[in-house]
């Protein structure tokens, strides 16, 4: 009747309800029961954290089409604590809509103050609230407190926390720091924006779902687009400009990475991961996305864009509260539509990327200088140097350093890997790209609109954890491009819960049901082997589209070794 928690999680800082730390937790209750089921979770909740002492914490509980969400705020080393206050509240709600005796109230609070006696860090808090009072960032977790960041932080072992008089508060606090969400284009904006710190004489720490890299070094590879990558960042006495990629789980998980950041965009907002963490609607998602605000300090600037439907009408709903707290909201778009929510700060004006001063326009890069661009075939590649160029006017990046990073940057395996890589092979193009769901293959779409082509093919594969319905929409898309064949892949490592085979299969039923023929399918195992097909199949004048999930690393190898 009622579900365990399928979720509960610390939150390390602001996050979708708290903007603070504190405990979330969520349990999938029926309609007919949910009012119930919340009054009692939320009294339950409020008594326990009363008994532990906690008696000004704040309570959020959030319905979702499935079930509840309550999140607890709590002391900042007591986070261990909170999730076990929200579940023993859940387990004692739950009894009572059950029928059952639920646990005694005594023991219950017995229990959880032996452990938060036990979970208690008193030099860990002091040292967070005196950072707090000061207004100077601070990133932790289990294995290091850092306070400042990047060049300007001092890094400190859990046990071998300073008393904060000890502190040189004025050797530590802010570098220019940005954080980049939006379901798609944050790897390519941040890359971007990369790119013009680097022209501006900044050493930039950045991190993505590909790697955490400082100046020219590639410190570590993977996917970093969490709490995990930013903290690498900041925790580099090297970088003296920081820009990490904040993907929605991390936000989700463990609420922003870096507080008090100067600058932070959404790029955009389109059906995906939806069902997680309560999660489950379009809507719902541009909130948790937009939570990236909640870094921003005083005088923050929230990069938005004012041509993409769901992003636009999140940031529109909270432009009062954000605006409230000192938050100037740069808009973009690709033109310059007097019917925007709020004045435009980028757009494209004459053909050039442009930022606009207390009145006029004024030119920063041709988009035909922009190599990545494509000649502004790559219409995504435009959004997304439009955000960072916002972004970099509010890091205090001069013109002449946007314009030279716009110029600088390719769309090759080297400045952007996986996002619309080029190569000849034979006479055939051949186009990689990340694209995973049905708003990242509209782009990839319409960028290959501009390719003439002989002949063309499309290589995919999804993870399977999409729903049938992410995947009818990615089919949409992938139909609509009339291939004269498609090879169906999986994708090693992503089978997420469907059986082997079974996403491959499912794809090409969706694609049978939009009217491609039984002869335009092919199936191969994997990326590697997806694109061997591609190489064999395509001739001079050919166009092959590869989406690569995973692999890309040896399917790049393959098409360089084939362009020689």
């Amino acid at each position: 009747m009622l579900s365990d928690p399928i979720d509960s999680r610390r939150q390390t800082g602001a996050g979708f309800l708290l903007d603070g730390p504190g405990a979330a937790l969520e349990v999938l209750v029926p309609e007919p029961l949910r009012p119930d089921a919340e009054r009692r979770w939320r009294t339950h909740a409020r008594a326990l954290c009363d008994g532990v002492g906690w008696t000004d914490a704040p309570l959020v509980v959030r319905p979702f089409p499935r079930g509840l969400s309550l999140a607890l705020g709590s002391p900042v080393d007591l986070l261990y604590t909170a999730t076990e206050v929200n579940e023993a509240a859940w387990a004692r709600a739950r009894a009572e809509i059950e029928g059952r005796e639920p646990p005694d109230l005594g023991e219950t609070v017995g229990r959880l103050q032996a452990e938060a006696r036990r979970e208690s860090d008193p030099p860990l808090a002091a040292l967070v609230a005196a950072a707090e009072r000061r207004g100077v960032p601070l990133v932790w977790d289990d294995d290091a407190l850092t306070v400042g960041l990047g060049a300007r932080g001092q890094t400190f072992a859990p046990d071998a926390l300073p008393d904060p008089d000890a502190v040189d508060w004025d050797a530590v606090g802010p570098i220019p720091t940005a954080l980049v969400t939006g379901t798609n284009g944050k790897s390519t904006t941040v890359r971007l924006l990369a790119a013009m710190g680097h022209a501006a004489g900044h050493t930039v720490g950045f991190s993505t779902t590909d790697a955490v890299t400082v100046g020219d070094e590639v410190v570590e590879r993977g996917d970093f687009s969490g709490p995990l990558g930013a903290r690498a960042v900041m925790r580099d006495g090297r970088v003296s400009m920081a820009v990490c990629e904040s993907a929605r789980g991390g936000l989700l998980r463990r609420g922003v990475p870096v507080p008090l950041v100067t600058a932070a965009a959404l790029t955009n907002v389109a059906a995906d991961h939806l069902g997680d963490y309560g999660v489950e609607t379009v809507p719902a998602l541009a909130e948790a996305k937009l939570v990236v605000a909640k870094a921003l300090g005083a005088r923050g600037t929230l990069v938005a864009p004012a041509d993409e439907p769901e992003a636009t009408a999140a940031v529109v709903r909270h432009r009062e509260a954000l605006e409230a707290r000192g938050v100037r909201i740069a808009w973009t778009a690709v033109a310059p539509d007097p019917g925007a929510p709020g004045r435009l700060q980028a757009s494209v004006v004459d053909g050039a990327i442009s930022l606009r001063g207390n009145v006029d326009w004024r030119p920063i890069c041709d988009v035909a200088d922009i190599p990545a661009a494509l000649g502004g075939a790559a219409r995504h590649v435009v959004r997304n140097a439009l955000t960072a160029a916002a972004l970099a006017e509010a890091l205090g990046l001069d013109d002449a350093a946007i314009a030279a990073g716009l110029r600088s940057f390719r769309s090759d395996d080297i400045d952007n890997p996986g996002r619309a890589n080029r190569f000849d092979v034979g006479g055939a193009t051949v186009l990689v790209d990340y694209a995973h769901n049905a708003h990242g293959l509209q782009a990839l779409a319409s960028l290959a609109e501009h390719v003439p082509a002989r002949r063309r093919l499309v290589m995919t594969g999804s993870a399977g954890d999409r729903s049938d319905a992410d995947l009818a929409a990615m089919c949409d898309v992938l139909a609509g491009l009339g291939a004269d064949r498609y090879v169906l892949v999986e994708i090693p490592g992503y089978l997420r819960g469907r059986a082997e085979g079974e996403t491959p299969a499912r794809l090409a039923d969706l694609l049978r049901e939009r009217g491609v023929p039984e002869e335009a399918l092919a199936f191969e195992a994997d990326p590697t082997a997806g694109t061997r097909h591609a190489l064999d199949w395509a001739g001079p004048d050919d166009l092959a589209l590869l989406l690569t999930l995973a692999q890309r690393d040896a399917v790049l190898g393959l098409l360089r070794e084939a362009a020689g």
